[in-house]
């Protein structure tokens, strides 16, 4: 797809944080058998990374916002546009050398999402989409979401709360609801790429409550782009600003959305 020079900048930008990452990752495979230390190269990677990514993202729009990760918020003297990024999604998998991890960039225009890229450069896979044109990944594949009709076909991915987050109680009773009723369930720690497989149709649904805005702007976009149907776990939600998302192929929407529901 011809891109606007919007999403050219951000492609260029994620790729080159890509190269450093992959760097570091090769790295990082060394260092497992240290818990601290491998946790403070990741984080410096981590770090290097969002560096890279606001030095090209902003120095090509000095004017635009920026959000992020581990940087946090700045206004830009364009109130109307914002970057919003999250150099390294799924730091777990990566501080454990395992290659499921990504960049995830997108552009925010008055409250809208209207770009997103999100690169996963252990495969070297780019998926990126604009408002109104569409999904893709590398040069020329268009994305649809899967056709499958069938729960009982279908497979699911979500991100199981870890630590002591509050929402483990109502995972557990979604999973107990829709185990017996689909072909499986992936939990591959990285909710962008949960988003962009949505999008491929390597998976056919995808849900998860408590994640922030950079984790999810660009996937939501690329996953609505390639026709996934995308509403918060509650129908009166914002998933972009609740942090809390289900979303599906147009086929399988309404019974997934039931089954996590509890209708």
């Amino acid at each position: 797809m011809q891109g606007s020079a919007n999403l050219n900048i951000m492609i260029k930008a994620a790729r080159k944080a890509g190269r450093s990452l992959v760097k570091d990752f090769r790295e990082v495979e060394n260092l497992q058998v240290s818990m601290k230390g491998a946790g403070d190269f990741v984080s410096r990677a981590d770090i290097a990374a969002e560096k890279i990514l606001k030095e090209e993202l902003l120095g090509a729009r000095p004017t635009y916002g920026w959000l992020a990760e581990e940087g946090g918020a700045q206004d830009g003297v364009d109130p109307t546009r914002r970057w919003i990024v999250d150099p390294l999604d799924g730091t777990t998998n990566f501080l454990h050398g395992m290659p499921h991890w990504a960049i995830s960039v997108a552009l925010e225009h008055k409250g809208q999402i209207v770009a997103g890229v999100v690169y996963d450069a252990a495969k070297d896979e780019m998926f990126y989409a604009e408002k109104g044109a569409g999904a893709w990944l590398n040069d020329s594949r268009r994305l649809r979401v899967s056709g499958r009709a069938r729960m009982i076909e279908a497979v699911f991915a979500t991100g199981i709360p870890f630590a002591a987050k509050n929402t483990l109680p109502a995972m557990l009773k979604d999973l107990g609801r829709l185990m017996p009723e689909c072909a499986g369930v992936r939990r591959w720690g990285a909710a962008s790429l949960d988003l962009a497989y949505v999008a491929a149709g390597r998976y056919d649904g995808y849900w998860e409550r408590e994640l922030k805005l950079w984790d999810v702007a660009a996937g939501y976009l690329i996953a609505q782009e390639a026709g996934a149907l995308i509403e918060g776990i509650r129908p009166d939600q914002d998933p972009l600003e609740s942090g809390s998302i289900l979303c599906a192929n147009n086929s399988i929407y309404t019974s997934f959305s039931k089954t996590i529901r509890g209708a």
